[in-house]
């Protein structure tokens, strides 16, 4: 199981958002200090080890894109992803790729499962 979140960070920011410990610092290298940067990042649950991929902005595309590079990285696992409500997650164009992905299996069968985090 994967926790995904992105991570926004604006040239002069002090802070970001990310899931991890709040116990723990976590860092996220910035490419490019004068551009909004987006990042894509997933834990596996399992193995603790955590995925991060830089993106242009956060939208329908780079969900795939990242969906897909976590594939290539986990090719025999069934992929369930827990994250935020951001409209490109809930898109007619993400909806329709993981129905492509996912099409003809069982829901216990997916390839890649999109569960939204409720916030409290």
């Amino acid at each position: 199981m994967f926790f995904e979140d992105e991570c926004h960070l604006l040239w002069g920011d002090i802070c970001g958002y990310v899931w991890g410990n709040t116990k723990e610092r976590i860092e996220v290298p910035v490419i490019n200090e004068r551009q909004r940067q987006t990042y894509f990042g997933a834990l596996n649950y399992y193995t603790q080890e955590f995925l991060l991929q830089p993106h242009k902005k956060g939208d329908s595309q780079s969900a795939i894109a990242f969906v897909e590079y976590l594939l290539a990285q986990y090719p025999k696992s069934r992929i369930a992803l827990i994250w935020d409500g951001a409209s490109y997650h809930r898109s007619a164009e993400f909806q329709a790729y993981l129905e492509s992905l996912n099409q003809g299996l069982n829901e216990n069968e997916w390839k890649v499962t999109c569960i939204r985090f409720a916030r409290l």
